[in-house]
């Protein structure tokens, strides 16, 4: 995992925070299959992903319509719904105007 190469601000981010719930129960290969699929939407710039015991995602868009339109996939809909019934206690998602980034990268 790398920091996620984005464009020139204004873009978006959709960070995505999460508890586990106990057991893997097709976690992982659920999770591979959503980055492999997000990294096929139109508008799609990257992501960057760590986890302790709160999990933190985030996504990385063009604009507000391909957001939209992932979370209406319905591969991505499907394991929403895994989601809320096997594999969190709890999340929130948060949607934000990148307005201007730096970085340090060598």
């Amino acid at each position: 995992m790398s920091i996620a190469t984005t464009p020139a601000a204004p873009y978006y981010a959709v960070i995505f925070t999460s508890l586990r719930t106990e057991g893997e129960n097709g976690y992982a290969a659920m999770s591979s299959r959503m980055v492999e699929l997000a990294e096929q939407q139109p508008g799609y710039l990257g992501h960057e992903s760590a986890r302790e015991e709160v999990g933190i995602t985030v996504s990385y868009w063009k604009s507000l319509e391909a957001i939209r339109d992932w979370k209406a996939h319905i591969e991505h809909l499907f394991a929403q719904q895994k989601g809320r019934d096997h594999w969190y206690s709890a999340y929130k998602v948060r949607i934000c105007l990148v307005e201007r980034d730096y970085d340090f990268l060598t």
